[in-house]
């Protein structure tokens, strides 16, 4: 099982270039970076963790130019977005960008993605929040399109556009692997439908994921796939994550607080000695 870390890049938390290298001097296998544009001050959808929402997720850095800063300062650590809000990004634009940090990092670059939870945030962006679900799931496609194909062509509700060429092309083929986020059962359903992996966040109020396994297997029976799954925001103590591992899991990521170098850098050693025993 491997072991990432999510952190929102900030320009008061530990540089990205210096946590990248620092994660692979340690055993990480992936950098996880979440995004938001802008945090409006107005509030129509409540933050889904509860409470307040922590001033990191006003400053957070653009995760794309961050995960191609991280790669090239690294050599096997994975970059991914952890996650992408697809609905609220132009697809043209968000395909080259996927592409380009592949081709940056050399083939490293993990792509998550979901569909938001800011209402306003997203209503900023001329997205409609009510039909998020069918805007990411065509993006996604029209995605797709513009990776695999020499002359990309796309005609859906949302995204539309004629003949067309663009690059580069990502280097994993056919393109890089899409882990879709969300909670189960509606996240979960739509990673079965489309994604090459899923992304659910570890704790929600209502549930710890491991406890929701079972329904998870009949869904995967169900849809006649199995992918892989890696649960987000999973406890910082090594000593429960070998109960992921026994479960069949990928992957976990680790979220951690945006924090300077001289804080991160303790908590990174004390989990290094926890990753070399789940691998």
């Amino acid at each position: 099982m491997h072991v990432g870390i999510a952190m929102f890049a900030t320009d008061y938390s530990m540089a990205p270039t210096e946590l990248a290298q620092a994660l692979e001097e340690r055993g990480f296998e992936s950098y996880w970076l979440p995004e938001h544009s802008h945090i409006p001050l107005t509030r129509k959808s409540p933050f889904p963790q509860g409470g307040d929402l922590p001033k990191k997720y006003y400053d957070v850095m653009d995760p794309f130019p961050v995960a191609a800063a991280a790669a090239a300062v690294t050599s096997t650590l994975k970059v991914a977005t952890g996650i992408c809000l697809v609905p609220q990004r132009d697809a043209i634009q968000m395909a080259k960008s996927v592409a380009t940090v592949d081709q940056l990092s050399g083939g490293r670059f993990l792509f998550g993605v979901g569909i938001g939870w800011n209402q306003d945030e997203m209503e900023n962006h001329g997205a409609s929040f009510k039909m998020r679900i069918s805007i990411c799931r065509e993006k996604i496609e029209a995605m797709q399109q513009i990776w695999t194909q020499t002359k990309a062509e796309y005609h859906g509700r949302f995204v539309d556009f004629d003949p067309m060429m663009t690059w580069p092309k990502p280097v994993q083929k056919p393109y890089p692997p899409i882990w879709v986020g969300g909670n189960i059962p509606a996240g979960a359903g739509r990673a079965l439908e489309y994604g090459d992996g899923w992304l659910p966040h570890a704790f929600r109020p209502e549930y710890r994921l491991i406890d929701r396994l079972d329904l998870w297997e009949e869904m995967k029976q169900k849809a006649g796939r199995h992918i892989p799954v890696t649960p987000f925001g999973a406890e910082h103590d090594p000593d429960i994550w070998p109960e992921y591992q026994e479960k069949g899991m990928e992957r976990i990521v680790i979220s951690m607080a945006s924090e300077d170098r001289d804080t991160v850098l303790p908590k990174l050693d004390a989990m290094a000695a926890g990753v070399a025993r789940v691998k």
